[in-house]
């Protein structure tokens, strides 16, 4: 649909980004993405490639090999990534990009960013965020791993769940609580083969096939206290602040699904026959479609103001909770009607609206459940 890259907010050198990833995703993706959904993750020289191409580094500083950019141009890059029929591989690499990487941006010191961040824009180092746990994922505060300083180390104990990237990641930022208080903990770095540190099992999920995601077990695993991140008993703070990026990241995603999904749908239902005519012919199919495009072009408009908003400075934890809510609703909405003008076909695995529509589902739930985000509207009235 050519109304994609219509919009107020983008200038031609985001346009040529966006040119630059659709590149990638038809060359290097699309392919050969269906292998990575049975082999359960995307393949390191794929991100490897996708660093050298600076796509690793957009918002991160000159001086570690990052472009320096801002929040439109971060958006620009996610919702052409979000362009990609394969979700899995979609949130391997905004999980990387826009949500636990940040965290070192935000709050690593000057000797953290030298040793990591280099690697992590080159695609060399790929990064997990640690957060959500078996019994507290919306919840952040109410965690239960736990992180005590003992001498010059931390010692960490605990567990996570539904970690993306969380079998393979190079790097994990990892928040844990320091102290009593509801709200008191920290983030840290810690690298895989840390004596201690396992990937307790791969979990097998519904859609995102091509990501990994994994249960994390830290056993009295300790860590040099220079792997602080941030402030000691700020990680919260660090947490909310960053899912802003996240969530605007989330919603470019929903955005991409039902951009894609429409443009398929529409395609399908101009070509396949029933009763004599195309499914085009009948007015309740013409009609869905034009009120469901109607409403991702406007939720589109609304995520771009979002992102918008950020370079500006402003505070908007509202307007991304709104968006993260009202997104995660259309694009299931969406989904849920263009697979069923697919008919039969789009119940069938391996189709592209099938597996839209799978990946799909948890946008309602990751990154803060629809239920939560509504909350947090509403107590900002």
């Amino acid at each position: 649909m050519s109304h994609l890259k219509t919009n107020i907010f983008t200038t031609p050198e985001h346009e040529l980004l966006r040119s630059q990833v659709d590149r990638f995703i038809t060359r290097e993706v699309e392919p050969y993405a269906a292998a990575w959904e049975d082999e359960g993750c995307v393949p390191r020289e794929v991100l490897r490639k996708m660093g050298a191409a600076g796509l690793f580094g957009l918002m991160y500083d000159t001086q570690y090999g990052g472009a320096q950019a801002d929040a439109l141009t971060n958006l620009v890059f996610a919702e052409a990534l979000s362009q990609s029929t394969f979700g899995g591989f979609i949130i391997t690499v905004l999980v990387h990009t826009d949500m636990a990487s940040p965290h070192l941006h935000h709050a690593g010191s000057a000797a953290q960013k030298a040793q990591y961040l280099p690697g992590v824009i080159r695609g060399d180092l790929i990064t997990a965020v640690g957060i959500s746990e078996p019994g507290a994922g919306s919840d952040v505060a109410g965690m239960r791993t736990t992180a005590r300083r003992e001498g010059d180390e931390w010692v960490i104990n605990g567990t996570k769940m539904y970690i993306t990237n969380g079998v393979h990641a190079n790097v994990y930022f990892v928040a844990a609580k320091t102290g009593t208080a509801r709200h008191d903990m920290s983030m840290f770095i810690v690298e895989k083969g840390t004596p201690g540190f396992t990937v307790g099992r791969a979990l097998k999920k519904t859609g995102w096939l091509s990501s990994d995601t994994a249960e994390l077990i830290f056993d009295n695993v300790r860590i040099p206290a220079g792997n602080l991140l941030g402030e000691e008993g700020k990680g919260f703070y660090s947490v909310m602040k960053n899912f802003q990026t996240e969530r605007i990241a989330l919603g470019a995603m929903a955005i991409g699904h039902c951009t894609r999904a429409l443009e398929l749908t529409l395609d399908h239902v101009r070509q396949r026959q029933a009763f004599g005519a195309t499914l085009w012919d009948k007015q309740t199919i013409r009609h869905r479609i034009a009120m469901l495009d109607a409403k991702t072009r406007a939720a589109r408009q609304f995520m771009y103001h979002c992102a918008w908003s950020v370079t500006q400075g402003h505070d908007i934890v509202q307007e991304v909770s709104m968006l993260k809510a009202l997104t995660g609703e259309l694009v299931n909405e969406v989904l849920q009607t263009c697979q069923q003008f697919h008919g039969g076909m789009g119940f069938i695995r391996e189709t592209p609206i099938e597996r839209l529509w799978r990946d799909a589902r948890v946008l309602g739930i990751g990154g803060g459940a629809t239920e939560v985000m509504l909350e947090e509207v509403a107590k900002r009235y």
